[in-house]
């Protein structure tokens, strides 16, 4: 099996293989929380082709995708000099805005892939943080990387329970 994480442009290949991933990601993560015509919903409105080709032209969000034989089966999008509700003024932070694997993926080797990529494209940084529910299958991985708890907050996507998680940089 080869495992390889690579940052991905904005082009048509590029979103096509974001949204084979996105889309079963995001139907398979919130499936017991949110009924499946919520989920729907949002994935026509958010995950939309021009919307996504506008984010990724932002100069401050990236994208790494992470594929195993050839097949896109993850992805890490963030944002630099994004902080979060309450965190320190004058602190140059990065937010992750998602790190998925598709479930079936979703082992430590591919887990470890997408971060490390991830993890060295993120410079000039004081802090990484990413929201996560509070059940989250993830949330081992990111304290095993060092991510702390700093407060509790609400999901982007849905309106469900989660925490700020946050490595400090330095």
């Amino acid at each position: 099996m080869e495992i390889i994480s690579k940052f991905t442009v904005g082009s048509d290949q590029g979103i096509d293989q974001l949204f084979a991933v996105m889309r079963p990601y995001i139907r398979s993560i919130y499936k017991e929380h949110v009924s499946s015509e919520k989920i729907e919903e949002y994935l026509s409105e958010h995950v939309e082709y021009r919307k996504m080709i506008n984010t990724l032209n932002d100069l401050s969000i990236q994208l790494i995708m992470v594929y195993v034989d050839d097949e896109p089966v993850g992805y890490c999008l963030f944002k630099s000099g994004s902080g979060y509700s309450g965190s320190p003024e004058g602190k140059r932070m990065t937010e992750i805005i998602d790190f998925a694997i598709l479930p079936e993926y979703n082992t430590p080797e591919v887990q470890l892939s997408l971060w490390k990529k991830s993890r060295s494209a993120i410079t000039f940084t004081d802090s990484i943080w990413i929201i996560i529910t509070e059940n989250d299958s993830r949330i081992q991985f990111f304290k095993d990387q060092g991510f702390l708890v700093k407060q509790n907050t609400l999901l982007k996507t849905f309106p469900l329970p989660g925490h700020i998680y946050e490595l400090e940089i330095g």
